[in-house]
């Protein structure tokens, strides 16, 4: 049995047709604002922002130049001949970044336990009080809105020079961070199994610790995992302030314009960097994968 292919009048196939068109042309005139409204966005940000292209191609000679330089020995030749002189201080540069890593790892973890103090407060369907998630979602957007490395100029001053006002400002940037994404984590949990929990006349804590908690546990670890890999970025620089690890000795060498110890440091920071996001994203995937396995 073979099924016929109904054909439309030609008024109506007409009609069809032009409707049609007509939504095209509407769709590509949408489409061709909105590109020009960019645009001209585009335009006014670069003009308010300073962005001068001849400038940037004026100058640019002297940025591909830098680089030549810090890859060059005291003697002239590349500073991959010679290892150990491009290294001459790796000793300490590794008690350096080892310094930068632990300093990292403890901001990271203060502020992940005071994340996760904070944020079932912070989210909205767990909150138990309406103005106390106002409060807490300002002191979150406190701490992660001001940058760590203010927050570390302001504890060297208070407390002096060292890896202890890394650690600090670490911990407040992270506390904030987290804050709010573990609070995202836990509104976007299922909300049944605290009725469930609920009706046996549990507290609030409880609800959390039974009903929430096992739903977000293996997002919270991914996100703090993933927050001590941005945060050993930002340790670096902070030694710029004077916060300790290994910024400090790099800049000490962009001052002193020891242009080979720059790219030797850069290249152990770039190399710890790249570890730690390997092991941090292999641990991710397994505990993403154990949840999805439960």
């Amino acid at each position: 049995m073979t099924a016929g292919v109904p054909i439309l009048p030609q008024a109506q196939l007409g009609a069809l047709s032009e409707a049609y068109r007509g939504a095209v042309a509407r769709r590509r005139l949408r489409f061709a604002i909105a590109t020009a409204v960019f645009l001209i966005v585009l335009v006014v940000a670069a003009v308010g922002a300073e962005v001068n292209l001849r400038t940037l191609f004026t100058y640019f000679g002297n940025f591909v130049s830098y680089f030549d330089r810090i890859l060059k020995l005291d003697s002239g030749a590349r500073v991959w001949t010679d290892f150990g002189e491009w290294f001459w201080g790796w000793h300490k540069w590794l008690r350096m970044l080892g310094e930068t890593i632990l300093a990292s790892y403890v901001g990271t973890l203060i502020g992940a336990v005071w994340a996760f103090v904070l944020n079932f407060f912070a989210a909205e369907n767990t909150s138990p009080v309406q103005w106390l998630r106002f409060i807490v979602r300002r002191l979150l957007e406190f701490a992660r809105t001001v940058p760590s490395i203010v927050f570390a100029l302001i504890f060297v001053i208070a407390f002096g020079l060292g890896p202890m006002a890394g650690v600090l400002a670490i911990a407040i940037h992270s506390t904030g961070a987290l804050g709010k994404q573990f609070s995202e984590v836990v509104e976007n949990a299922d909300m049944k199994p605290v009725e469930g929990v609920q009706s046996t006349g549990a507290s609030w804590i409880s609800c959390m610790r039974f009903a929430v908690l096992p739903q977000v546990i293996a997002g919270y670890a991914s996100y703090a995992l993933l927050r001590f890999e941005i945060n050993v970025r930002e340790a670096s620089v902070m030694g710029f302030v004077g916060a300790g690890g290994i910024g400090q000795e790099l800049v000490v060498a962009i001052r002193k314009f020891y242009y080979s110890d720059v790219s030797a440091i850069l290249v152990m920071i770039v190399v710890t960097v790249f570890c730690i996001d390997i092991s941090t994203g292999w641990l991710r995937a397994r505990l993403f994968g154990k949840e999805a396995r439960a």
